[in-house]
């Protein structure tokens, strides 16, 4: 496999999908992961386009098949991620984006770790956080309290990533994504590197 991946993770309003649609057209060809998950759509996402909606008996079946790269239970529904598209785009040489959060960064870095980087993305605040949830209209303030806590939880793992970009202005933000997306595609496997390292040895 000759792409690279590049984990996502932060809390649910963080921006994560505003600042990878600003800096598209900066980073080149790539493929985004759409994660399967148990929860229902919310108003305007599409089944294949924003995710791969799937009953909770469909997605089980799928673990104990093991087609799922990574996948985790959060606010009571299953996230995860098919490994077959994933694999195409690597053996083609894209950049597979993903957004996940933070058991599934974790996963990942067990299985693929070297051709992996990671970046957390997050409001300045907790209180700049919340204010986002309220504002966007989507949640009930049940769900938006659940988001919180888990948002909590969420941030005492920023240490696990490689980089953190604090979402306070969405050009800001952008252009260190962009940075951070052309760095990922530089990072060669273990298995690249010890080819390199033999053919350098070898005599001509």
């Amino acid at each position: 496999m000759s792409g690279a991946i590049l984990v996502l993770s932060g809390p649910s309003g963080a921006g994560k999908s505003t600042i990878i649609q600003a800096a598209a057209p900066e980073i080149g060809e790539y493929y985004f992961s759409i994660s399967t998950t148990t929860r229902k759509p919310r108003s305007g996402e599409l089944n294949g386009v924003d995710y791969n909606f799937v009953s909770v008996e469909e997605f089980e079946e799928g673990i104990k098949a093991g087609d799922f790269l990574e996948y985790a239970r959060v606010h009571d529904n299953y996230y995860g991620t098919s490994m077959k598209p994933v694999r195409e785009a690597l053996e083609r040489g894209l950049l597979v984006i993903f957004d996940i959060d933070v058991q599934g960064h974790r996963l990942i870095r067990a299985k693929l770790n070297d051709i992996t980087t990671s970046a957390f993305i997050t409001p300045p605040t907790l209180f700049e956080l919340e204010k986002r949830l309220k504002s966007r209209c989507s949640d009930d303030l049940t769900v938006i309290e659940k988001r919180l806590r888990n948002a909590k939880e969420e941030i005492m793992a920023v240490g696990e990533y490689d980089f953190t970009i604090i979402n306070d202005d969405v050009e800001q933000a952008s252009k260190e994504f962009t940075i951070i997306a052309k760095a990922a595609r530089l990072k060669h496997s273990r298995e690249d590197e010890e080819t390199f390292v033999r053919n350098w040895l070898a005599k001509s």
